[in-house]
């Protein structure tokens, strides 16, 4: 069988579901821990790994919130995104929408103008320096309720940054409800960003049918149990509503038992957008160049298929058409020299 990783390594990709403290790469991590010596974040890399180790979501959104407490000042914040941007470059990734919970760092006493600037003085950086093109999501943390949806719809609306696109939701799902965030995505939404929560990752599809009938969704995160309910999936792929598919994350929370088993292949089979995305890359020991590689062996494809599915990235996205264009042209112009070498 073909090893696909070459061909993977140099595809121009999107990504489309990513966090921003989530992709901090261990070096970053240790780093950022090494500043803030109260921490009980480990400062060794190697020992990172066994940190890293989750027994199911609700220890990972504990340990994802102790690295969180990591980014204490407008300066952690700056040297975090662009080490990411950096991260990303190195996978060929040319665009990525970087889900950031603002939230999580005004709270901690960052100003809200400073950490506005930080991200996008890195976006800027990014683009100009490494060919990366970043935008944001701001996203509720859902764990922190309606306090913290009324702060991120501020900060959203009030101070939006340049490179801000859309409205998300992430944490926990289980004791929290979708419909009691609807008022924020409706004022994020009349403010003209896109609509973009996590749904049905440890619960079933109704939560689905919640993110799209109350918050509007117009992609959905995750999305793993939508494969449960034959019309919301016939209802997805009507409306061109992607998922967001991330699946060594639903292994590494227990959202999905194994990655045989992992739905990814029900939702092709059933017309649905399906883009294929990182998650949490290096807390789940994984970036988007094996998610692919992941993908290819679930779906059963071989280059073609995977540029195809880069391009449902591309589709998904909420990158301007011209945008769109030359990123689609950079795949099908990759694809087609490296088959006919």
């Amino acid at each position: 069988m073909t090893d696909l990783h070459p061909f993977i390594a140099g595809l121009p990709k999107a990504e489309l579901h990513v966090h921003h403290v989530g992709s901090a790469s261990p070096r970053i991590v240790a780093e950022l821990a090494a500043r803030h010596p109260d921490s009980k974040v480990p400062t060794d890399a190697e020992a990172l790994a066994d940190y890293f180790t989750f027994t199911d979501f609700a220890h990972f959104i504990e340990v994802y919130l102790s690295v969180v407490d990591l980014v204490r000042t407008p300066e952690d914040v700056r040297l975090l995104t662009f080490e990411v941007a950096r991260d990303m470059a190195r996978q060929n990734i040319r665009y990525a929408e970087l889900t950031i919970t603002p939230y999580s760092s005004t709270r901690r006493g960052i100003d809200e103008k400073a950490f506005m600037e930080a991200i996008e003085d890195a976006r800027k950086a990014a683009e100009q320096e490494l060919g990366v093109i970043l935008r944001w999501c701001f996203d509720i943390p859902g764990e922190a309720g309606l306090e913290a949806a009324a702060e991120t719809a501020r900060l959203a609306v009030d101070l939006r940054p340049e490179g801000l696109v859309s409205f998300g939701l992430g944490g926990p799902e289980i004791g929290v409800p979708r419909p009691q965030f609807k008022p924020y995505f409706d004022a994020a939404r009349a403010a003209g960003l896109r609509s973009v929560p996590h749904a049905g990752e440890t619960t079933g599809p109704e939560t689905v049918w919640d993110a799209i009938r109350e918050l509007g969704a117009e992609r959905i995160g995750h999305g793993t149990s939508s494969v449960q309910d034959p019309e919301l999936l016939a209802y997805l792929a009507e409306h061109r509503i992607a998922l967001e598919v991330c699946p060594t994350s639903n292994i590494a929370t227990r959202a999905v038992t194994d990655l045989d088993r992992h739905p990814v292949k029900e939702m092709v089979a059933a017309g649905v957008l399906v883009t294929i995305n990182s998650d949490d890359p290096p807390m789940f020991g994984s970036d988007l160049n094996n998610e692919y590689a992941v993908a290819a062996r679930l779906l059963g494809l071989d280059e073609r298929g995977l540029a195809q599915l880069a391009k449902n990235a591309v589709e998904a996205s909420f990158l301007d058409p011209d945008g769109k264009a030359k990123l689609n042209a950079e795949i099908d112009t990759y694809t087609e020299q490296w088959l006919a070498r």
